[in-house]
């Protein structure tokens, strides 16, 4: 059994159209939130830069919410902008939905794999294991990492997900011996 990993490589972009030059993606950079205090109410947003013309936009992350209902730690995440905090709320499809915008994967992970391959033992079975939710069509991943043809990989592969539909959840498959 090989095992195999997707590694997010950085943030994902976003897909989010820009109100100023109408690009549609954004970057959060280096991750930064910013809290505002109004009275005992805080805001928090999570600033974001169009990539074509840098400007600076927020998606809120909680709008007048009680000082008393922030976990401490993570008050004190917000406030040193933690990168784990930010990856987090990223990632969370919640926020992503009520923020309307959607993960562009291209280009942020990586596939994992052992660099030996066991020539004499046929089949093989691999496991694949996603460290982050990056959605991912199996037939390419598989494609990418055997460095075969995608038709090659539906007939020599026999796996227990649909190979042609996006998947961020581990799985694992067989691949047979060519001809």
């Amino acid at each position: 059994m090989l095992p195999w990993v997707v590694r997010r490589t950085r943030l994902p972009l976003l897909s989010l159209r820009c109100v100023d030059c109408r690009s549609g993606s954004a970057t959060t950079g280096a991750g930064r939130f910013r809290v505002n205090a109004n009275g005992k109410l805080l805001d928090v947003w999570l600033l974001v830069r169009c990539v074509s013309c840098d400007r600076t936009s927020k998606l809120a992350v909680h709008e007048r919410t009680p000082v008393s209902a922030f976990d401490p730690v993570e008050l004190r995440g917000y406030q040193l902008n933690d990168p784990g905090l930010v990856a987090s709320r990223l990632l969370d499809p919640l926020f992503a939905r009520r923020n309307r915008y959607a993960l562009d994967w291209t280009g942020a992970w990586q596939l994992i794999t052992p660099s030996a391959w066991p020539d004499d033992a046929w089949p093989v079975h691999v496991d694949v294991v996603f460290d982050d939710p990056v959605p991912v069509r199996p037939d390419r991943l598989i494609s990418r990492g055997l460095r075969l043809s995608r038709n090659e990989v539906l007939r020599r592969v026999k796996c227990g997900v649909p190979l042609r539909r996006p998947t961020a959840a581990g799985f694992s498959f067989t691949v047979l011996a060519g001809e």
